[in-house]
Parts: C-alpha cells; structure tokens; sequence
C-alpha cells in the first residue's frame, strides 16, 4: 500500500510536467553524472564489455573548462 500524501498544491514529481529547456537547464547548470555497462555475450561467454563514466555539466566562470582554447599567433594567453 502507499498512501503518501502530499501538501496541498504539491505535486509528485513523476506527475509534474517539466518543459525540456528547463530539465536541460537544471541538469547542466547543477551537473550529471552518467554511468551505464553493456556486456556483449554469446552462449553465457562475455565477448566485449563497455563502461561508461561521463560528467556533463555546463561551462561557465565558476566552473572553467578543464582544456586550455587554442591561441592564435600574437595573442597573449
């Protein structure tokens, strides 16, 4: 059974209707992390296993982008 209830006026959040722009927004201002494995296997025997660990999140001046921008000759870096 789950009777959870809410505050009047309060939504849950799988309910809530979000628009794309602001989730994307949200999520690269505050950061994702991504993490997933795929294992390829045939007859119980793994042939090829992917891992993946990604961060996603926005550049901007509170967080600088860890790669230096290529200079052009005769500017100052």
């Amino acid at each position: 059974m789950n009777d959870v209830t809410h505050p009047p006026g309060a939504e849950p959040l799988a309910q809530r209707q979000v628009a794309l722009i602001d989730l994307l927004d949200r999520l690269l201002s505050g950061g994702v992390v991504l993490t997933g494995d795929v294992v390829l296997s045939i007859a119980d025997i793994d042939l090829v296993r992917i891992s993946l660990r990604a961060l996603i999140v926005s550049v901007s001046a509170q967080n600088p982008s860890p790669w230096m921008t290529p200079t052009r000759p005769g500017e100052a870096s």
